[in-house]
């Protein structure tokens, strides 16, 4: 069971290391999510919001191989998920790039809640 969250984790440390790219500039912004990025304050939003990504992408497959740091990766993973899809849908009118990104988080998401579950349950077996 343990195992299963740390490969859980791993691949959701992975969904959150592939914008990482984007720190490299406007063209691989464009083509992670399919916008013109012509404003220079917005160019540099996107590529800050990918070394975001980095760290919490790495913090989550580190975490996958320190229980103590499990429960606190879950939830950062979550919240981050999470929040993406409500703004997404709440804004609607998406492009397909982002809603392949909307289509990751939600895997990203069931992930996290069966890494969460089973999480939970070790724990009270312990």
């Amino acid at each position: 069971m343990e195992r299963a969250v740390t490969v859980l984790l791993v691949l959701v440390g992975i969904i959150h290391l592939l914008p990482v790219s984007g720190v490299l500039g406007v063209e691989r912004l464009h083509s992670l999510y399919g916008v013109s990025l012509a404003e220079p304050n917005l160019e540099i939003l996107m590529r800050h919001r990918a070394v975001l990504f980095g760290l919490l992408g790495v913090f989550m497959m580190y975490a996958a191989f320190q229980k103590s740091l499990q429960t606190l990766a879950i939830i950062a993973g979550f919240i981050s998920v999470l929040t993406f899809i409500v703004i997404a849908w709440s804004v609607s009118g998406f492009n397909e790039a982002i809603r392949k990104v909307v289509m990751a988080d939600i895997v990203a998401m069931i992930a996290l809640i069966i890494a969460g579950v089973i999480h939970v349950l070790s724990r009270n077996r312990d």
